[in-house]
């Protein structure tokens, strides 16, 4: 079979962070699981760390910021990458609780869609949703 979709699935979201041991420390509270996979770079310190989430396991990596592309913007940036969740209400006051910033406030969508982002103690913009449309797909990958 053919595939025709250029964009096939979320493989790898990364994050940036100067302080990969806090920015860990603080991803394993609240993922409550720590990263299963780290790279050290070659000054022997971790460069890369990865966690496995979610119903289809992606990827979130940390990566230390010296190792960015380019000159890192001093604020949030970049793409919004909305991770489902079944609680968003829930979820935004354990980010929040956990010295995350609000990026976007809880927003009720259309046909029980719910969305919140906020901006962790790293810079990075974490987006949360209650999609309707992924359960559907879960349910019939079942």
């Amino acid at each position: 079979m053919a595939r025709t979709q250029t964009l096939r699935g979320m493989a790898t979201v990364t994050f940036f962070a100067d302080d990969m041991d806090a920015a860990t420390e603080w991803y394993t509270e609240f993922l409550g699981r720590p990263p299963y996979y780290e790279v050290l770079d070659d000054r022997g310190e971790p460069g890369y760390r990865e966690f496995r989430l979610g119903d289809q396991e992606q990827e979130l990596g940390l990566i230390h910021t010296r190792h960015a592309p380019g000159s890192p913007s001093g604020g949030p940036g970049g793409a919004v990458v909305f991770w489902h969740v079944d609680d968003v209400q829930g979820t935004l006051e354990k980010l929040m609780s956990m010295g995350a910033e609000v990026y976007e406030p809880l927003t009720e969508r259309d046909e029980g869609f719910v969305t919140a982002s906020v901006v962790d103690p790293f810079g990075n913009i974490l987006g949360i949703m209650h999609n309707p449309h992924y359960l559907e797909i879960l349910e019939r990958s079942a």
